[in-house]
Formats: C-alpha cells, structure tokens, sequence
C-alpha cells in the first residue's frame, strides 16, 4: 500500500511537472515565462496552443475524476443498501429464536431437531469416509 502510494505521488509530481515545465511561476499576479521564451508573436500563440492543450488534459482529467466518484458513490449506497436489508432480516431471525427458545416445549424441540442433524452429519462422513476407504 505504502508503494503504491509512493508511485502515485511519483507519477503526480511528473505529470505536474510535464504541465508547468515552460513556466518559472507566478510572479506579483503575472505569469513569467522562462527565459527561452520569447516575446514573438508566433512563440506566443504556440505557448497558447500548449497552455489550451494543458487546460483540456486538465479538464479530461477532472471530468474523469467526476464520473469515478459518482460511480463509487453509487456503489458504496448500494452496499450500504445491502447492509441494512441484511441488518433486517438478521434482527428478525434472531427475534424469531428468542420466541422459540421462550418456551420449554419449544426447547426441547430444538433440541430435538439439533440432535438428529448432528446424526445425520455423523452418518454421512461415515459414509464418505468408509466410501473412501473402499474405493
């Protein structure tokens, strides 16, 4: 996870580096350009073009951004959905076993009931097992 991590923030910081890397910064409100950049006007519209370009990437990116969240969004109501419907029907089993369990007939019953399924599951490993020694 640590790695990961780390990778990202490799790949963010030269990503951001590719989008600025013919500008120096900000400077008292302006933005200065490097020194290679020169003031003629054919440089001029190629750093526009290239700064279009960057803003495009950029609103791709952030639109992608966008639509990743909303689809985890839904994804994490659906589960939470899940949840409370299971939440549900748990609390009403549970409620069930108490009434059950409320009465000594009811008990024994149970009992009764959990006995021969702990027959029925000692029978059928015999079985498998006297199955597998034979075969």
């Amino acid at each position: 996870m640590m790695v990961r991590d780390m990778n990202y923030r490799r790949e963010n910081r030269a990503s951001r580096t590719s989008l600025f890397d013919g500008l120096d910064g900000l400077e008292e409100g302006r933005l200065r350009a490097s020194s290679s950049y020169s003031h003629d006007e054919r440089d001029n519209d190629e750093a526009l073009e290239n700064l279009q370009d960057r803003v495009s990437f950029l609103k791709r990116v952030t639109g992608d951004i966008h639509e990743e969240v909303e689809n985890h969004n839904r994804l994490l109501d659906k589960v939470g959905n899940k949840m409370d419907s299971a939440r549900g029907i748990m609390s009403g089993t549970i409620n069930r076993f108490k009434l059950v369990f409320e009465k000594k007939s009811n008990r024994k019953s149970c009992k009764l009931i959990a006995y021969f399924v702990l027959l029925f599951l000692i029978m059928y490993y015999l079985i498998r097992l006297l199955n597998y020694i034979k075969g």
